[in-house]
């Protein structure tokens, strides 16, 4: 069992900055990885970044990649998002999840995640 609580979320304008935490609880040795998938209101839930505990992989969307950060905090059971260039299409709720196992598809999957966060909310402003 994991629990995984998203914090960090808020307003920003365009061009800004933001980092989004994500701490997990629970059995999070047997975590293969962590990601992070965003939402807008009537739009499908969306990959953004992952992370492998293990090796330290890191994977980004097209969309993010160049702009936003995923990386492990000191050792901690949390990993963060640093996000730059913020633009009005980064707006959503942001979610993070954990994924039990090696992969089946692939990390950008998120029925690979086994684990979700309730979500912060992050608005950028034009």
């Amino acid at each position: 069992q994991v629990q995984l609580v998203e914090s960090g979320g808020g307003l920003a304008q365009a061009g800004g900055s933001l980092t989004l935490s994500c701490a997990a609880s629970g059995r999070t040795f047997s975590t293969y990885a962590v990601g992070w998938f965003r939402q807008a209101p009537g739009k499908v839930r969306e990959f953004v970044a992952a992370v492998t505990w293990s090796g330290g992989n890191r994977y980004y969307a097209d969309s993010v990649r160049g702009r936003f950060t995923i990386s492990r905090d000191n050792a901690k059971d949390t990993v963060l998002l640093k996000m730059n260039s913020l633009k009005p299409e980064d707006t959503a709720v942001y979610y993070c999840a954990a994924k039990m196992g090696p992969p089946r598809v692939s990390v950008r999957v998120s029925s690979e995640y086994d684990y979700w966060g309730q979500g912060t909310q992050v608005t950028v402003s034009s």
